[in-house]
């Protein structure tokens, strides 16, 4: 082995300490209209999936764009963000959560997950820092 190289766990285990945090982004499809129109229950939702997450909430603003259209929220976490975008007439909802430190955004997705029951997802997840 060269005098450069790191074995691989090494590596592994110091590209791991310089993660700064989780990026998770999530596209709901088939979620029905009724859950996805209604911001104070959104916002409910949202604190949740931040609390089973081990976030701590700063700040929540939610904006319904009228009966029957879509909400767009965003609550601010001492970790980062969770925000939600919702399209009732398509069924589908673009979430986006980032958290650092001790915060487990997979908590959070799970949550939302079980309260929207979409028929499919799609998730990516990106390591930060």
């Amino acid at each position: 082995m060269k005098a450069q190289e790191q074995p691989l766990a090494a590596s592994l285990n110091q590209m791991m300490t310089m993660v700064r945090g989780k990026h998770v982004l999530a596209d709901f499809h088939g979620i029905a209209s009724a859950l996805l129109q209604d911001c104070a229950a959104l916002e409910d939702l949202l604190r949740s999936a931040a609390n089973k997450a081990g976030a701590h909430i700063l700040f929540c603003h939610m904006h319904s764009f009228g009966p029957e259209q879509g909400v767009t929220g965003v609550l601010l976490l001492a970790e980062s963000h969770i925000s939600i975008h919702t399209w009732p007439e398509c069924g589908f909802a673009a979430l986006d959560i980032f958290m650092c430190g001790n915060a487990q955004p997979e908590l959070a997705l799970t949550l939302l997950q079980q309260a929207l029951q979409p028929e499919s997802t799609s998730v990516q997840t990106v390591l930060r820092g």
